[in-house]
């Protein structure tokens, strides 16, 4: 994989320092439309190449992988030129803004013969994986609460009445957008589509949501989802069973704990050996791609689909539009 970058923000240093630590992955330029983000960010990653007119990126013969990491309303166009210049493409979450369009760049990538992902780390932990195994041992499930809030440096620029991207209805912003999308992809890749849901937001006049409540409808159990970038507080995922329960520490981006708790016994389990979350992701995308297993790619788009689907659906009826959106369709 030699991968070239959209985006200067911090999520972009996670993701390299990813690469950083994975063989046979590197990166090969980066592209933002600051020239002085663009040279710090290289800079700090020994990456010779830097781009301000992303053109220029896509015909990059040396670079065969596109990680998108600009601001959520970007994502589909990007992602889309990026697959046409015949470039593989790691796409930040949310994927894109609407279901049509994640359904559009799924065919073309697969009409193409290209690998498609979207960037959710969670997925990839280890730690995630022994969540899913441990959920026969607490028998049927009947509740799971989750809270993920985490105070944004944004929201106190936001108080002051100014709009950056994060809070904006024209980029695609909002809490349900960003902090919600994890709990809600939590709940989509560990239990499946949910059967209904509401979502019940604060909401900032005339732009997004900063925090809300989402609920999640399956059959047999229900799912309860704190998300918030207008407060700070303890994040975990509790998932309850009628034998025991599941405790997740740091919640559904975090997951550096797992315990388990049933009537006969007790169990904490952590098997990261890495602090940072995004080396699973790049480790586990490297190997999807050095392997050729298109299966587990189509796999992990077909959970995205439903993940976007759902969130378009919850986001509209709780009356959050973006720019250009029509509300009354």
């Amino acid at each position: 994989m030699k991968i070239g970058t959209i985006g200067s923000g911090e999520i972009v240093c996670k993701f390299l320092d990813g690469v950083s630590k994975t063989d046979g992955v590197s990166c090969e330029a980066v592209y933002s439309r600051s020239k002085e983000k663009g040279e710090t960010l290289a800079a700090g990653y020994g990456v010779s190449k830097i781009y301000t007119q992303l053109e220029a990126l896509m015909k990059d013969e040396q670079v065969d992988c596109i990680y998108v990491a600009s601001p959520n309303s970007l994502h589909y166009e990007q992602t889309k030129m990026a697959l046409e210049h015949g470039k593989n493409v790691i796409c930040e979450k949310p994927f894109t803004t609407t279901f049509k369009k994640a359904k559009e760049l799924v065919a073309l990538a697969k009409d193409k013969g290209l690998f498609l992902f979207d960037a959710v780390p969670p997925s990839f932990l280890p730690n995630f994986k022994a969540v899913k195994q441990a959920l026969p041992r607490i028998g049927s499930l009947k509740l799971v609460m989750s809270n993920y809030s985490q105070y944004s440096s944004r929201y106190d620029t936001l108080l002051e009445g100014k709009i950056t991207n994060v809070f904006s209805r024209d980029f695609a912003g909002g809490c349900l957008q960003d902090i919600g999308f994890y709990n809600l992809y939590f709940n989509v890749a560990m239990f499946g589509k949910p059967q209904s849901t509401a979502y019940y937001p604060n909401m900032y006049p005339g732009q997004v949501d900063t925090s809300g409540v989402l609920v999640l409808q399956y059959d047999g159990f229900v799912s309860s989802n704190v998300g918030a970038k207008d407060t700070w507080g303890i994040n975990f995922v509790q998932i309850e069973g009628e034998k025991g329960y599941i405790y997740v520490k740091d919640g559904s981006n975090g997951l550096t704990e797992v315990k388990v708790v049933t009537c006969d016994d007790e169990e904490t389990m952590n098997y990261h050996s890495e602090e940072t979350r995004m080396y699973y992701e790049v480790q586990g995308i490297a190997r999807i791609i050095r392997e050729k297993d298109y299966e587990e790619c189509y796999r992990r788009l077909d959970v995205m689909l439903d993940v976007i689907e759902t969130l378009e659906k919850t986001r509209k009826a709780a009356g959050i539009y973006f720019t250009g959106e029509n509300e009354m369709a």
